[in-house]
């Protein structure tokens, strides 16, 4: 009788929340959920696929869990997300272990899937297309206690040239408003005093809704909720981040003036190949209006180094942008080749020595312009959200200028404070992406 599952959730914090979503799936259908792969009846792999290294790290945990079918107790074990719906037939070849294998537009077929209810058919890709965003989303227990993030759309309706994501998930597709504050409602009476909005187009979102919403009105209604909690989006784009989004951020206390908004690159030709709407110019005017609507804004992005045709003097726009902008924040790839990409067929690839040598070019650079921006934190109070207790006297939280797993964190020394509550704290000491301070 199957009756334990466990489940492998690799990727971003997009496919987090769809791993969370198949936890409930299963729990509801009577399977209980292990921390020990050894001890489950089933085993799922939510799997990533959109960069090389990502798939790899796929097919290793898929190969490492797969052991268990001889060393434990496991009888199906399934792999569902990005990796089959990018490679389909091929992966599912390639990995005779695996018993099932479910696409993106598949997750809410998990728990029949887990009971051997789905027929012969070993590999179910339907259209992400056809995903329903407008049902309620099964809300599964948040990973962290006390952050949830929240998905407020699916898909993606651009085309940049370096990019799955269109075939992985589909167009553009907004949850309805409802939908998504009766999920943040039931997050806030668990106990969540952060929650972190994710899409794969954030700031686009309602685009394709008939009601004329958007991410404004959504970041007012759900500053309603609770004063007590804090709400940031990620995954924002430099060509759908509007001014009534500025202003809602900068006039309500518990948004977080925080600022993710993935560029890519800064050279006029590296974005005209990249596919991306907007030139190095409108960048710059566009982190301006954030410091000028925004004034407490701590600004992130992420770049890709390597691409097709970027030569030094590409290269060189490109440090001379973050030399500029400044960033609080900043995630650095080398591009990721594919023949499956449109990109793939440019002219003039980098090689990945190149490459790796401009990452740590850019990454070294970044390092220094974030202990300079922290050292001027020294000596100042912020509020932070207390999340562990490692030991007596110590505790590590987030301010609102760090994002939960991508940024850095804050050290707090203190006594009889209590996790998952704010605190006070006037930092001390200033490392490159840390701060240590103490508790007021």
């Amino acid at each position: 009788m199957i009756r334990k599952v466990y489940l492998e959730s690799l990727g971003c914090a997009r496919n987090l929340v769809d791993s969370e979503g198949m936890l409930r799936r299963l729990a509801d259908a009577g399977l209980q959920a292990t921390p020990d792969p050894a001890a489950a009846h089933v085993i799922v792999v939510n799997t990533c696929s959109f960069i090389e290294s990502a798939a790899e790290e796929s097919i290793d945990a898929i190969l490492e869990l797969s052991r268990y079918k001889e060393e434990g107790q496991c009888i199906r074990l399934i792999v569902a997300g990005c990796l089959p719906q990018r490679y389909g037939e091929k992966v599912a070849e390639s990995l005779p272990e695996v018993d099932l294998f479910l696409g993106t537009g598949a997750y809410d077929r998990i728990a029949a899937g887990a009971q051997g209810r789905l027929g012969s058919d070993n590999c179910l890709l339907p259209d992400p297309d056809a995903i329903d965003v407008s049902a309620d989303a099964p809300v599964g227990k948040s990973t962290f206690p006390h952050m949830a993030y929240l998905k407020i759309a699916e898909g993606c309706s651009r085309r940049c040239t370096y990019c799955i994501i269109p075939k992985l998930r589909g167009g553009q597709k907004s949850r309805p408003f409802r939908a998504i504050l009766k999920e943040a409602e039931a997050r806030i009476k668990e106990g969540v005093k952060e929650l972190v909005l994710v899409a794969q187009d954030t700031t686009a979102y309602g685009s394709d809704l008939s009601d004329g919403k958007g991410l404004s009105d959504l970041l007012i209604a759900l500053s309603y909720l609770s004063p007590e909690v804090w709400i940031r989006f990620l995954y924002g784009h430099p060509d759908s981040i509007d001014d009534a989004t500025l202003d809602v951020v900068a006039d309500r206390a518990n948004l977080c003036p925080y600022f993710d908004i993935p560029v890519q690159h800064a050279s006029p030709s590296i974005l005209r190949r990249m596919g991306r709407p907007y030139d190095h110019a409108g960048l710059y005017r566009l982190f301006e209006k954030i410091r000028k609507q925004v004034p407490e804004a701590s600004l992130r992005t992420t770049l890709i180094v390597g691409f097709p045709g970027e030569t030094d003097a590409d290269f060189r726009a490109l440090i001379d942008f973050v030399e500029t902008i400044r960033f609080d924040h900043l995630g650095v790839f080398t591009y990721s080749d594919a023949d499956d990409l449109p990109s793939h067929r440019l002219d003039g690839h980098v090689s990945k020595k190149r490459a790796q040598s401009r990452y740590h070019r850019l990454m070294s650079l970044q390092q220094k312009i974030s202990l300079e921006k922290n050292q001027d934190r020294q000596g100042k109070t912020y509020k932070i959200l207390l999340e562990e207790n490692p030991e007596p006297g110590l505790y590590i939280g987030r301010t609102q200028f760090q994002a939960p797993e991508v940024d850095g964190i804050t050290y707090l020394h203190g006594h009889d404070l209590t996790v998952g509550r704010f605190a006070d704290v006037r930092i001390t000491e200033a490392l490159e992406y840390d701060l240590v301070g103490d508790a007021l």
